[in-house]
């Protein structure tokens, strides 16, 4: 790396918190050009950085490394949103190969000097044999066997493997917990933005939130920082889902754990949100990570709690009913056992210190 300053690599940049992050990188002291690359071309102002349109599952992403003198790569296209990518499948092949296609890329780069991965808290899954803090050392008590959550897992794994092959790579994968705020789209803010929220009757999980602009505080720390290993990223404290339905200022409908699943069926197929089998698992049982590493060993610290990043997300919400209230209650009367799904109750208004 000259003295000009670094030349970084950012993936992803079509989609909002990319073209947000690149865009901040862009003016950060010690950084002399930030080259943003996506298969389709960012939907807002990306400011000083330089674009190319570039597929990261095609090997060509190896010369546009090359040619732009690229010394760090910063990932960020592991998405969590089937609906964004074309479904499932077009989103697992963007995220495993083209993890694999990117990490090949840099094995054959050899002006690169710094590779940091965003990758999920999602990767520890969500079950009732979890510890009440996972820390970095550990993996999920149950394997995933889809989704989202074993994309993470396989991609983590190549990056363990290309840092073994390239050891004078410094390498930093950041594991965030559910990001929140009024930019991010998952499928846990499309389900908090549900006028009506379907529950697992009997469960309280507690749940972590990193505010958006954390997350793009702690890549450009983990960029600037010359710090290797894995990091939990999360805000301090937990919220449990009760709290933050208050919060929310939400009706609910408790279901049994059998019919969670019939109902986000009913949710997905009409196209109001996609309630996944780890979403479920993480509406049923919830997650904790420890965040100690991250403070004490990378030196971040993030400027919101769970609880404030949670307030920011909530406050601009509206409350409404509707089309979800609907759909909710169609599949509350085809279960097969009614007497056990509670009517549609409003939640009262008022926060619950945490």
């Amino acid at each position: 790396m000259g003295s000009a300053g670094r030349v970084v690599l950012v993936t992803g940049v079509s989609r909002d918190l990319g073209r947000r992050f690149a865009r901040s990188l862009a003016a950060q002291p010690g950084v002399a050009r930030v080259v943003g690359v996506d298969a389709m071309p960012p939907r807002g102002d990306i400011g000083d950085v330089s674009f190319v349109r570039a597929d990261i599952r095609n090997p060509v992403i190896a010369k546009v490394i090359v040619k732009e003198d690229v010394d760090t790569v910063v990932h960020m296209s592991v998405i969590a949103t089937p609906g964004t990518a074309g479904g499932r499948n077009a989103m697992k092949e963007l995220n495993v190969i083209g993890s694999m296609q990117l990490l090949a890329a840099c094995q054959k780069a050899p002006e690169l000097r710094t590779l940091v991965v965003k990758s999920s808290t999602t990767m520890y899954g969500a079950s009732n044999r979890d510890p009440a803090m996972f820390t970095e050392d550990m993996g999920p008590r149950r394997a995933p066997r889809a989704g989202y959550a074993k994309d993470v897992a396989e991609v983590e794994g190549y990056v363990r493997g290309f840092a073994r092959r390239r050891p004078d790579v410094r390498v930093t994968i950041l594991r965030p917990a559910n990001v929140i705020g009024a930019h991010v789209v998952s499928p846990l803010t499309s389900y908090f933005r549900l006028p009506v929220l379907p529950t697992v009757l009997g469960y309280d999980p507690r749940l972590q939130f990193l505010h958006e602009r954390d997350l793009l505080g702690a890549l450009r720390h983990a960029v600037a920082t010359d710090v290797a290993g894995i990091f939990n990223v999360a805000g301090d404290g937990v919220l449990t889902l009760s709290q933050a339905v208050r919060r929310l200022r939400r009706p609910t409908v408790p279901l049994p754990s059998f019919a969670i699943g019939g109902v986000g069926s009913a949710l997905r197929s009409s196209r109001v949100t996609d309630l996944s089998p780890e979403l479920l698992a993480l509406l049923t049982y919830g997650r904790g990570v420890d965040t100690t590493r991250m403070r004490e060993d990378l030196g971040f610290e993030p400027a919101y709690t769970t609880a404030e990043a949670f307030a920011d997300f909530a406050a601009p919400l509206p409350v409404t009913g509707g089309r979800t209230e609907r759909v909710l209650a169609r599949a509350a009367r085809a279960l097969p056992d009614p007497e056990q799904v509670p009517s549609v109750l409003p939640v009262p208004g008022g926060a619950v210190r945490g």
